[in-house]
């Protein structure tokens, strides 16, 4: 059984997402291999933050005991825990548990694909605002399907304008489901609905982190 760097497991709401608004259980990882200037999670990144060693069995026991059926798998960045396809596994042989993984783009996807009751992917794309795109992997567009998302997460008009670039040039309406996200507190969710309405961007969803408007934006566990 592999041993994982785990921050904390919750049980919330989904903030953000495709079942936002729903029960979830988080399991956030620690460590990040990026560093976005708008995170809000550094506190779980760095290689000295506080975490737990625990193991596949431990995670099982606790799923199974709780029985929440959506469960996130988050960080940080948890494609970079080492064994975390045994993990993922685990929870995929069980059909009645809808796995999401939060990833950042930077860690190539390949070695997830085709596997039975696949997780879904909730894949952040960084875009010029986060300083962290240089990081980011194209490739893993064409390892996404109907029930992945990819998300921008967006701080200004320039990032908008490199979200829609993307959009057309990999055609990701077609592919999953595509989100913007404006950074909480510092880009107007007015201008990224106008930026949709003025680009006819028909099958993208704008996405505001709930979890921000019900608790306190800096609060953890929730």
């Amino acid at each position: 059984m592999a041993d994982y760097k785990v921050a904390e497991i919750f049980s919330s709401i989904n903030g953000e997402g495709p079942r936002q608004g729903q029960l979830a259980l988080f399991i956030r990882m620690q460590g990040c291999n990026l560093d976005c200037g708008y995170c809000d999670t550094k506190w779980a990144n760095g290689d000295d933050a506080q975490f737990h060693w625990t193991s596949t069995e431990e995670i099982m026991d606790l799923v199974r005991q709780l029985q929440i059926r959506n469960i996130t798998l988050t960080g940080g960045e948890p494609l970079c825990q080492e064994g975390i396809l045994e993990l993922i596994l685990a929870l995929a042989a069980d059909p009645w548990f809808r796995v999401e993984i939060e990833t950042n783009g930077s860690v190539l996807l390949e070695p997830f694909a085709g596997i039975e009751n696949p997780p879904s992917f909730n894949m952040d794309y960084k875009l010029p605002g986060s300083g962290m795109e240089d990081w980011m992997i194209p490739a893993n567009f064409a390892y996404l399907a109907a029930k992945d998302t990819v998300k921008f997460v967006v701080r200004d008009q320039a990032d908008l304008y490199r979200s829609l670039t993307l959009i057309r040039e990999y055609d990701l309406t077609r592919i999953c489901r595509v989100f913007l996200s404006p950074v909480y507190d510092e880009m107007d969710p007015e201008d990224v609905v106008n930026f949709m309405k003025s680009n006819h961007l028909n099958d993208v969803t704008l996405q505001l982190q709930i979890h921000k408007v019900i608790w306190d934006s800096r609060m953890r566990g929730v």
